[in-house]
């Protein structure tokens, strides 16, 4: 008799889901934070400062979310708190840095957060290195 069920294939299906949705948006997100990384480490710290706290905290706060959380998200090590991160980073790009801009110019940073949110709700999926949902 075989042990196959559509309850564990429906499983094995959403867990897959889930790797790939983390994987696309984290492989998406990180040339984004690699270059501003680059740019913090050849001195160029002109950038926006959306929250005043400064052109180099701002900078370096965008590299810990774009760059760093990206890798905890590929990983699915601490996802939840990286998803943290990676959400406000993306509500400020969209309703600070681009608050008086059409949708079109928010839309990039929306479709983001939605993604973040979804894996936050669900958890990584069985296949991330912390594997539990």
């Amino acid at each position: 008799m075989s042990t196959f069920s559509f309850r564990s294939a429906r499983a094995l299906s959403v867990d897959t889901g889930l790797l790939v949705l983390r994987i696309g948006v984290a492989l998406f997100m990180l040339p984004h934070g690699w270059q501003k990384l680059q740019h913090f480490l050849a001195g160029n710290h002109d950038f926006p400062d959306p929250i005043g706290l400064g052109p180099i905290v701002a900078q370096a706060l965008a590299i810990f979310a774009e760059f760093f959380c990206s890798i905890l998200l590929l990983m699915g090590l601490f996802i939840r708190p990286a998803l943290l991160v990676l959400m406000g980073l993306t509500l400020i790009i969209a309703f600070v840095i681009h608050g008086s801009d059409p949708l079109k110019d928010k839309e990039h940073a929306l479709l983001y957060f939605v993604a973040y949110l979804a894996l936050f709700l669900t958890g990584p999926g069985r296949y991330a290195l912390d594997g539990r949902r």
